[in-house]
């Protein structure tokens, strides 16, 4: 099944001839997740070749704008293509006053419903659930209150394994619990554990995204064990000075918090225009943080199935 992060932009305030501001899609078991809504979004989405009436929830971790000015466009192609199905945007509750603004001018002929889900920026909470995944919000420390992301996939059952349906003769009923982790009783009484009757699921995958944000120790904590993490890196280390005062992070910062959360892998973005080769920023987030790459556009990351361990 799909876990699958698709880079539209990397670039930070500055968009460049190679690099549009930020944006990400995560596909989690063909559900696509839009994350941040820079200028140029739809035609990103265009290029890579994603369907727009397959986008229903958008997450804007903050009202800059190289992660919004592309959503009143966005919003426009989708009634200008038919859409009817409900659009979700979640954010602070200062995105509502933008969006209100422009569909109070621009949205009389809107076909589709815009539900707006406010969003703490105190504090964790989930903003989103269903069949497949969990997503959390959680503060981050920028210039206007701003929130990152925690995608988690839901867990499955365990599976039972075939022959041992047969060989103990184990009906429906019991089979689901089974499933659900709990041993089986023979009719002569025999318990059989269930770790040698099922086979453990596959773990649930994890995704997190942290831009624009100042480093603080306590983010890795609420992203802790994430497999795949993308953290802004605007600046080098020899300009932290500037990172501190914009409330922005550094490569090494970012490699420093991927350490901490004991993170898969380390992806990092949003860099400032001033950095021509990007190859520096990689090597000195790899000092601290080996798996670390740099983002380009149109880069995808797929998260690889792994099962369980069983502890017995």
């Amino acid at each position: 099944m799909s876990f699958l992060l698709t880079v539209l932009g990397s670039s930070s305030a500055l968009p460049t001839s190679k690099r549009y501001p930020s944006a990400h899609v995560l596909n989690v078991h063909e559900h696509f997740f839009l994350i941040d809504c820079g200028e140029g979004t739809q035609l990103q989405l265009r290029k890579f070749k994603f369907r727009f009436s397959k986008i229903n929830h958008i997450f804007i971790s903050h009202l800059h704008g190289d992660h919004v000015f592309g959503l009143p466009g966005l919003i426009s192609t989708f009634n200008l293509l038919g859409r009817k199905s409900e659009l979700c945007i979640y954010g602070h509750m200062d995105l509502k006053q933008y969006l209100s603004c422009f569909l109070n001018q621009f949205g009389h002929d809107l076909l589709f419903n815009v539900k707006f889900i406010p969003v703490k920026a105190n504090h964790q909470m989930i903003i989103f659930e269903n069949n497949q995944v969990v997503i959390e919000s959680f503060p981050l420390r920028h210039r206007i209150p701003a929130t990152g992301f925690l995608f988690r996939e839901k867990e499955k059952d365990r599976n039972i394994r075939k022959e041992a349906i047969g060989k103990y003769d184990i009906g429906i009923s019991d089979i689901v619990r089974i499933k659900q982790g709990e041993d089986y009783i023979t009719r002569d009484g025999q318990i059989i554990p269930n770790h040698t009757l099922t086979i453990p699921p596959y773990k649930g995958r994890t995704y997190a995204y942290c831009s624009d944000t100042l480093y603080h120790k306590s983010l890795a904590e609420r992203i802790r064990n994430v497999d795949l993490l993308y953290h802004e890196a605007t600046f080098m280390d020899k300009d932290k000075k500037l990172a501190k005062l914009t409330m922005h992070s550094t490569a090494a910062q970012a490699a420093g918090i991927a350490k901490l959360a004991n993170a898969g892998r380390l992806l990092i973005g949003h860099f400032s225009s001033r950095y021509k080769d990007i190859d520096a920023l990689v090597s000195e987030a790899k000092t601290i943080f080996a798996n670390t790459d740099a983002v380009e556009d149109g880069n995808q990351y797929h998260v690889s199935q792994q099962r369980k361990k069983d502890e017995k």
